[in-house]
C-alpha cells in the first residue's frame, strides 16, 4: 500500500519500489482497499530485498518492526528511515473484519504518504461503505 500511495501522490521523477524479506505478492485485500481510494495497485510485485542490497537509494524506508530488524544494511542509500505500520493480515478474522483493518492501515499509510512528499493536503479517509 506504501507503494501505491507513494506513486499517485509522487512526483513522476519519483521512483518506488517495493522489497520484502520473505515477499508473497500483494494481498487481495491491500488491492481492493486501495481500489476504494482510486488506486490501482494490481500490477505491484515485491521483490526479495537482496534483489536491491549493492544499488544506490537516495531514500530507504521499512513500513514493519519486522522488516526494520531483518533487513541488510543498504550502504548505497543516503537516507534511512523506519515507520511501522500494523501488519493488516489477521488470520483469526473474517473477510468483512480485515478488509476494514485493511482500509483503516490504507489511510494511516496515506497520510505518512504525504506528510513524507511534504503534502499539506493529505488523503482525507474514504467514507466507509456498506460492505
Amino acid at each position: 500500500m506504501a507503494e501505491g500511495w507513494l506513486r499517485h501522490l509522487g512526483h513522476p521523477m519519483l521512483e518506488v519500489r517495493s522489497a520484502g524479506t520473505d515477499p508473497k505478492g500483494v494481498h487481495p485485500l491491500a488491492i481492493e482497499a486501495m481500489a476504494e481510494r482510486g488506486i490501482d495497485i494490481r500490477d505491484q510485485t515485491s521483490d526479495h530485498v537482496d534483489v536491491y542490497a549493492d544499488q544506490d537509494f537516495d531514500l530507504v524506508v521499512t513500513v514493519c518492526n519486522d522488516a526494520k530488524e531483518a533487513c541488510p544494511i543498504f550502504p548505497g542509500a543516503m537516507r534511512t528511515l523506519h515507520r511501522a505500520f500494523e501488519d493488516p493480515d489477521y488470520p483469526e478474522m473474517n473477510r468483512a473484519e480485515l478488509l476494514d483493518v485493511f482500509c483503516r492501515i490504507r489511510d494511516e499509510v496515506g497520510t505518512w504518504a504525504a506528510e513524507l512528499l511534504g503534502q499539506s493536503d493529505a488523503p482525507s479517509p474514504a467514507p466507509q461503505s456498506k460492505r
